[in-house]
């Protein structure tokens, strides 16, 4: 889990670096691209049928998934990188609500509460200019896109869960294959070829992903989900490192106390409304 964490925070760090001089929706498809082809041979390579029990919930992941992908990406080459990781990772808790309302899964009082800090938490990463008197905090459109993503991502994983009997890597590949489908019309309305330096770029945000999605898919097969889960926060620390070096971005003590309090608050809600 700690290895996934890294090559997701190497994912997004990429992308951000990619989106200097690459169109969003070509990084999107870039990403897609190689992740179709890696998870693709190695279904083709273990004999697994490319075609699910559930096709048409399959194609719905994978639309929710563009959408969070998009908003994420906007987020990261917007915002500072610790601070889109932070944001990002309130997905968890919006996924608990989801799952309330559309799987019947309990939530009370507690849970409750603790979405609300989640939320407090996000406040004290974006410091709106109405809540600290300042305008020295982040852009209010991207942290607001980046929330956006959260929940899309939230919704993603929800249709995850309804897709127990489809192996972990054929989602993986339909999610791509749908990202493939709905990012390549958008970039060829006005495609940018990248150089040589840029093309090296898009393969490594592919590449990351495959791996850190492979390296989740084992770490949850070997560990108890809430205790994995706990250990993929370490993709905000690594992310502050990226941000450090590759952009000069040093996260400053609101995003450390905001990340805190997303941090416990979905950690406590894994202990109290335990995922299978």
């Amino acid at each position: 889990m700690a290895v996934s964490a890294l090559f997701f925070s190497a994912m997004a760090a990429l992308a951000k670096l990619a989106g200097k001089g690459v169109p969003l929706f070509e990084i999107v498809l870039a990403r897609s691209l190689v992740v179709g082809v890696l998870s693709g041979a190695s279904l083709i390579r273990s004999g697994t049928p490319l075609w699910g029990r559930e096709p048409g919930l399959l194609v719905l992941r994978g639309f929710l998934g563009f959408a969070a992908l998009t908003c994420f990406y906007y987020a990261v080459i917007a915002l500072p990188l610790a601070d889109a990781t932070v944001i990002h990772f309130t997905n968890p808790v919006f996924t608990a609500l989801m799952a309330a309302a559309l799987l019947r899964e309990r939530i009370g009082l507690i849970e409750s509460l603790l979405v609300a800090a989640s939320l407090g938490g996000v406040l004290l990463v974006a410091r709106p200019g109405w809540l600290v008197g300042e305008s020295s905090g982040l852009d209010p459109v991207a942290v607001g896109v980046g929330l956006a993503g959260a929940i899309l991502a939230a919704s993603a994983y929800v249709a995850v869960r309804r897709l127990r009997q489809e192996p972990p890597m054929l989602i993986v590949f339909w999610f791509a294959l749908v990202c493939t489908v709905l990012s390549l019309p958008l970039v060829l309305r006005d495609p940018v070829l990248p150089g040589p330096g840029a093309s090296l770029v898009l393969l490594g945000v592919g590449v990351a992903t495959h791996l850190g999605q492979w390296f989740v898919t084992w770490g949850f097969r070997l560990e108890r989900a809430g205790r994995a889960s706990a250990v993929g926060y370490l993709q905000i620390v690594f992310a502050a490192v990226w941000g450090w070096v590759l952009f000069r971005e040093t996260p400053d003590l609101w995003t450390w106390i905001g990340a805190g309090v997303i941090v416990a608050s979905t950690l406590l809600l894994v202990r109290v409304h335990p995922v299978r």
